[in-house]
């Protein structure tokens, strides 16, 4: 009885849904609804939402389910549909890659339902669910931190060649000395390193290893452009 509901009023339509049944239709509509959750899901994984754009995303692949159904096989409804799709502009702030990405995958999920290739489309949201996982878990694409600029006031008395090494070689990832220079009417040495630090936060145990080294005088540690103004 409820293949009524797929059968076009008027008469006949040169579409998939023509030859859809009840039970086919509903079963698309299911997969869609759970891999759209599943999308959801993947996309909330450590990253910041809104509840708004999650239940657009897991409504989306069933909305562009219904879509590729009615105009699988139907070229002019399929130019039709790309005319009206052309129209509509999105006058929100732009999304993040993430979300763009997101959008991308929850419409292929549902351009994959529409055609019926549920299984197609279940394998391929666990593919993308294990891979994200992976990525967001793995240090792939982190950010490095910045560079700063280390100046440390030594004696003129002190052999500084590679006295700070292995102090510098425990907390940071890079570091090289870039510039000695004299001050205090020559009486001290100010060594200035350019570095990168392994982690953040580890400049205070740092310096306070470089301060038993240099006779506790003056250390600085900042960004690189800001550093050129303190001393």
């Amino acid at each position: 009885m409820l293949d009524a509901a797929l059968t076009s009023i008027f008469g006949s339509a040169e579409s998939l849904v023509a030859g859809v049944s009840t039970v086919d239709f509903l079963l698309c509509c299911l997969a869609s609804i759970v891999l759209g959750a599943a999308v959801a899901a993947i996309y909330m994984f450590r990253h910041t939402y809104s509840k708004n754009f999650v239940v657009t995303l897991a409504l989306l692949p069933l909305i562009v389910q219904m879509v590729i159904t009615l105009v699988n096989g139907n070229l002019g409804a399929g130019i039709a549909v790309m005319g009206v799709f052309n129209l509509v502009r999105f006058r929100s702030i732009p999304g993040s890659a993430k979300d763009i990405g997101s959008v991308f995958l929850a419409m292929a999920i549902g351009l994959a339902t529409g055609m019926g290739f549920i299984a197609l489309a279940a394998l391929f949201t666990v593919i993308v669910a294990v891979v994200n996982v992976g990525y967001v878990l793995s240090p792939f694409g982190k950010q490095k931190e910045p560079e700063k600029t280390l100046k440390i006031t030594i004696p003129e008395d002190l052999e500084y060649g590679g006295v700070f090494d292995d102090v510098l070689g425990r907390y940071t990832d890079e570091h090289e000395l870039v510039e000695v220079q004299t001050t205090n009417m020559g009486s001290l040495f100010q060594l200035e390193y350019a570095v990168r630090m392994k982690e953040p936060g580890l400049e205070k145990r740092m310096i306070d290893e470089l301060r038993c080294r240099n006779g506790n005088l003056k250390i600085v540690c900042g960004r690189a452009a800001a550093s050129k103004d303190v001393l």
